[in-house]
């Protein structure tokens, strides 16, 4: 099974970067795996101790999904569980399907409109994103890619600013196509949350190793939501489909409780 998209849960929803105190950084770990509320914040006390033999060292800390800087003081801005990952990367895991784009992450799109030299892509966000012709491995003006409307394209975002359009394209800064391009023959198309999402491309998913002892099969996932999932056959692919929706909402040990009932003929 192929999992083509970015190799750690966090990195490609990392939006700020700033130095804490080491109080604050003890309480964000104190409070890990709680839930927390759009409006929490997190600050440094005003009856923190300092030595004053040792110098203070600020460490630095990564925000990702569900968490803003503002000021001195870290907001939650999304309702969910916070997590945290070595060293000090935090982000709040929420099942979100509202998609936001950012610079760098890979996406499933839809070619909706071809018009000229430019593509219009459906990515599930407020507007289509546009995906030149030229953004494929190998295209030159005489050498045009076969992209045709209707067709799924595995793309990243080049650009992805609220006051500009966004734009896709399907090489990397290397000018290789590095898995990307147009794909989806003979496969199936789904919705699943954001936080579906991380658990995939976790670098030791267990969603993805207990379904990789279940059916052989492809998956394409995108930063999106949407997933792309073949298997050998039509009903392989369609009870792929369906346990990995089911995924959300249940607990590691009733996934793993469906997935033997599964394997063992029972459903």
């Amino acid at each position: 099974m192929a999992a083509d998209s970015v190799s750690g849960v966090c990195h490609p929803y990392i939006r700020h970067r700033f130095l804490l105190h080491a109080a604050m950084l003890s309480t964000l770990k104190q409070r890990v795996g709680e839930v927390l509320l759009p409006g929490d914040e997190f600050c440094c006390d005003g009856d923190d101790t300092i030595s004053l033999t040792e110098p203070v060292r600020p460490e630095k800390l990564l925000c990702g999904p569900g968490l803003r800087r503002s000021g001195d003081r870290l907001l939650v801005c999304k309702s969910g569980i916070l997590r945290h990952k070595q060293p000090n990367v935090f982000w709040m895991d929420c099942q979100q399907r509202r998609y936001v784009p950012a610079k760098g992450e890979t996406v499933i799109g839809i070619v909706t409109v071809k018009s000229g030299d430019v593509f219009k892509v459906d990515f599930g966000g407020s507007e289509q994103a546009s995906l030149s012709y030229l953004a494929f491995e190998g295209a030159t003006k005489r050498n045009r890619p076969n992209v045709q409307v209707g067709d799924l394209v595995f793309a990243q975002f080049i650009v992805a600013n609220k006051d500009m359009e966004p734009e896709l394209a399907c090489i990397g800064s290397s000018g290789r196509a590095n898995g990307m391009g147009v794909f989806g023959g003979g496969g199936l198309l789904f919705r699943v949350s954001l936080g579906l999402i991380r658990r995939l491309l976790s670098p030791h998913s267990e969603v993805r190793s207990d379904l990789e002892q279940l059916f052989p099969c492809e998956l394409v996932v995108g930063m999106n939501g949407r997933l792309w999932v073949r298997s050998s056959s039509v009903h392989q692919t369609l009870v792929i489909a369906n346990l990995l929706q089911s995924c959300e909402t249940m607990t590691p040990l009733q996934r793993r409780e469906l997935f033997m009932r599964v394997k063992q003929g029972a459903l």
